[in-house]
C-alpha cells in the first residue's frame, strides 16, 4: 500500500491516507512534487500519462510527477519516481519552486496538492511504465513553454508550473535554486528526521 501525507493548510502533516483512495471528488489537501527532466542537450523530457491513471489519464504533461510517503526526503521520493515511472536515472537535481501549490478538478476528481517543483538532468533514455506514462516525447523547452498559453489540453498544474517558472528566466539551467526552508513544513521535516 502507498501512502500519501494530508497536510493542513499551513503544509504541517495532519496524518496519512491511501493513495488508492485519496483522489476523489474532495481530496483533502496533501503533499506531491513534480519533476522537470531536461536532457544533456537542453530538450524538455514531456510524458503522457497513461490511460491507466485515475487521475488525468492520456494527458500531457511534465516529465512525472508523485508523492512522497511518510517520512521520505522529497528528493529520495522524485529520484524513486524517476525511475518507476521512466526508468530514468536524474542528475543535478535541484529544487526550484518549493512553495507551488494547486487545485483543480476533472471528471469529478479532484487533485488538492502542495506540490514543490524540482528539475533535472536525464542520465540516459526513459523506458516508460506504462501503468504511469503511455509515451513521452523530448521537445525544444521554448515550443513547450508557449503551447501551455494556449494548450487547454495539458495538465492544470503543468500550465501553472510553466507559467511560475517563466518567472525565473527564460532558460532553465539558469534558473536559481529554490530555498528548501520554503518547502512545507511536512517536507522539511522528512529531511531533519534524516540527520
Amino acid at each position: 500500500m502507498e501512502l500519501v501525507v494530508l497536510l493542513d493548510h499551513d503544509g504541517q502533516s495532519v496524518g496519512e491516507q491511501d493513495k488508492r483512495t485519496v483522489h476523489d471528488g474532495d481530496t483533502p489537501l496533501h503533499l506531491a512534487f513534480s519533476c522537470y527532466v531536461f536532457s544533456n542537450s537542453g530538450q524538455f523530457l514531456m510524458s503522457r500519462r497513461s490511460l491507466r491513471k485515475k487521475t488525468w489519464p492520456g494527458i500531457w504533461t511534465n516529465s512525472f510527477c508523485g508523492h512522497p510517503g511518510p517520512g521520505e526526503p522529497m528528493t529520495d521520493a522524485v529520484h524513486r519516481r524517476a525511475f518507476a515511472e521512466l526508468g530514468l536515472t536524474l542528475s543535478d537535481l535541484r529544487l526550484v519552486l518549493p512553495r507551488f501549490r494547486y487545485r483543480a478538478e476533472l471528471d469529478g476528481v479532484v487533485e488538492n496538492e502542495m506540490c514543490p517543483v524540482y528539475v533535472a538532468r536525464a542520465a540516459g533514455d526513459p523506458v516508460p511504465n506504462p501503468d504511469e506514462v503511455d509515451r513521452v516525447e523530448w521537445v525544444d523547452w521554448d515550443s513547450f513553454r508557449d503551447r501551455t498559453r494556449t494548450d487547454r489540453t495539458l495538465s492544470p498544474w503543468c500550465r501553472l508550473q510553466v507559467d511560475e517558472l517563466a518567472g525565473l528566466g527564460p532558460v532553465p539551467g539558469r534558473w536559481p535554486t529554490g530555498d528548501a526552508a520554503e518547502l512545507p513544513p511536512a517536507a522539511r521535516a522528512a529531511v531533519a528526521g534524516r540527520g
